[in-house]
């Protein structure tokens, strides 16, 4: 059975909805063209999405002693985290809620057969 090296990153400050839309364009290809992808992606997850990746080939090479060559993006996800909420007062003695929505990330590696 293949080895799976994980990451995962939790609490980040954007929803889990916009992170997929960045997850969507990684998941299944090979690292190195993966960190190519979202180093030019203009999405403000891309950005804690690419370190993540980067921490997971580290553990790999570093835990596992696998080569980054032989690396791919095997399952990466994004899952809600708890959703902060507060308000703010509107017209009329009415309240309007405001909602900061969080995710937490996971990439799961594999190396390729």
């Amino acid at each position: 059975m293949p080895t799976d090296i994980r990451a995962k990153l939790s609490n980040l400050d954007t929803s889990a909805q916009k992170a997929r839309l960045v997850i969507d364009l990684v998941r299944g290809k090979h690292v190195q063209e993966a960190l190519d992808i979202l180093t030019f992606t203009t999405k403000k997850a891309a950005e804690p999405i690419k370190k993540l990746l980067q921490s997971a080939i580290a553990n790999a090479e570093e835990n596992f002693g696998v080569s980054r060559d032989d690396l791919y993006v095997y399952r990466i996800y994004a899952d809600e985290a708890p959703t902060r909420k507060w308000r703010r007062f509107g017209a009329r003695g009415r309240f309007k809620p405001i909602l900061r929505r969080r995710s937490h990330i996971t990439v799961v590696l594999r190396e390729v057969e």
